[in-house]
């Protein structure tokens, strides 16, 4: 018996539009192949929203939103902002409103890695091999949130890094619950000897892990999980942390997987689901049909698995993908010098040989 479900598609800016559109060619092949029923309707954020309304997130989309069962998001952010930071209304002001209002406080990033793609990380293949990793990242705390002050003369800027237990709390349960189902060994990542925000982290962790006995639970500070998330990636399962160092570990950990273009991430909370790939806007080559849709894809995937609890499906995408690449397919970030021009594929091209797959 298949389920009925509304999707709300949000491509974004840059390369979102782009990328955006194989994942939910995707979401609709799977609801024909498995006799679902999956309506969409679309919204703007960032950027595209700023120009056409003057708002980041307008209401409309805002409200389209919480009338979903799940949001499928492309990409945010533009040039024009980075190169002027003086700017007030801005595209990710859109992210992070969406993610407060729709209470996203969980953002989950699978470190997953493709065998034929191992050469493509700048890592060497022995360190990489089997590594599989699950980041759960808190996404509504932390600097980004906290009270932002400039003094008068602009010289002096602060950024309050604030957590309350219950937000530690509900992610860390999140986490630990992740781990049971997989290897049963959790790290917490915090800057316990010297921020007090890290203190309360550490304690509120400690005590939830009292709960979860069969969980092996490790404490690392940020500074050494960066350093060892490179030299030996196979000894994380599953990661908990906070906004502001989850951000920074799991761009790193793209370089696992050989690209940001292969990495899906979901963002919720206890109702709806928000997933994306994490690749950004990339204006640099956005137009030029030479995106990488698989990020989009997987993303999909997370929807079908987190959301809609149609783990079948979601793993019959990611064998989708997995054959794709077995075929020698590639778009041109994850392409190696021994990537033979008629196996290189655009972002259409590539996102229809997966469609092929998955039928």
């Amino acid at each position: 018996m298949g389920i009925t479900k509304k999707i709300l598609v949000i491509p974004g800016d840059g390369i979102g539009q782009e990328v955006t559109t194989w994942g939910k060619k995707v979401l609709e092949t799977i609801a024909a192949n498995y006799k679902h029923t999956f309506t969409f309707d679309e919204g703007m954020m960032g950027h595209v929203a700023i120009e056409a309304t003057g708002n980041p997130l307008p209401d409309e989309t805002l409200e389209k939103a919480r009338n979903s069962d799940a949001i499928l998001f492309g990409a945010i952010g533009h040039a024009k902002y980075d190169n002027d930071p003086t700017l007030k209304v801005r595209p990710e002001q859109g992210l992070l409103k969406i993610r407060k209002e729709l209470g996203l406080y969980a953002n989950l990033r699978p470190i997953k890695l493709f065998d034929d793609l191992l050469q493509a990380s700048s890592i060497k293949p022995e360190i990489l091999q089997g590594a599989d990793i699950l980041f759960f990242r808190e996404l509504t705390g932390d600097v980004y949130f906290g009270e932002k002050n400039r003094s008068e003369d602009r010289n002096t800027a602060s950024d309050l890094m604030i957590y309350h237990k219950y937000e530690v709390e509900r992610i860390a349960r999140k986490a630990f619950e992740a781990a049971r189902t997989r290897r049963k060994k959790l790290c917490s990542v915090d800057k316990a000897n010297v921020l007090e925000a890290s203190r309360l982290w550490r304690e509120v962790v400690q005590e939830l892990s009292k709960e979860y006995p069969d969980v092996e639970t490790e404490h690392m500070f940020i500074d050494n999980a960066a350093m060892q998330l490179i030299k030996d990636p196979k000894r994380f399962d599953v990661v908990v942390t906070g906004n502001l160092f989850g951000d920074i570990l799991t761009d790193e950990a793209s370089q696992i997987a050989g690209s940001m273009g292969m990495l899906a991430s979901a963002s919720v909370g206890d109702k709806i689901g928000f997933y994306e790939p994490i690749h950004g806007s990339a204006h640099d080559i956005a137009g030029k049909g030479i995106a990488n849709p698989l990020a989009s894809i997987l993303s999909a995937a997370l929807l079908l698995d987190i959301s809609f609890g149609l783990q079948d499906e979601a793993q019959r995408v990611i064998k989708a993908v997995d054959a794709t690449l077995r075929q020698g397919f590639r778009t041109m970030d994850i392409s190696s010098k021994h990537t033979e021009n008629r196996f290189l594929l655009g972002t259409d091209a590539m996102g229809e040989k997966v469609l092929e797959n998955l039928n």
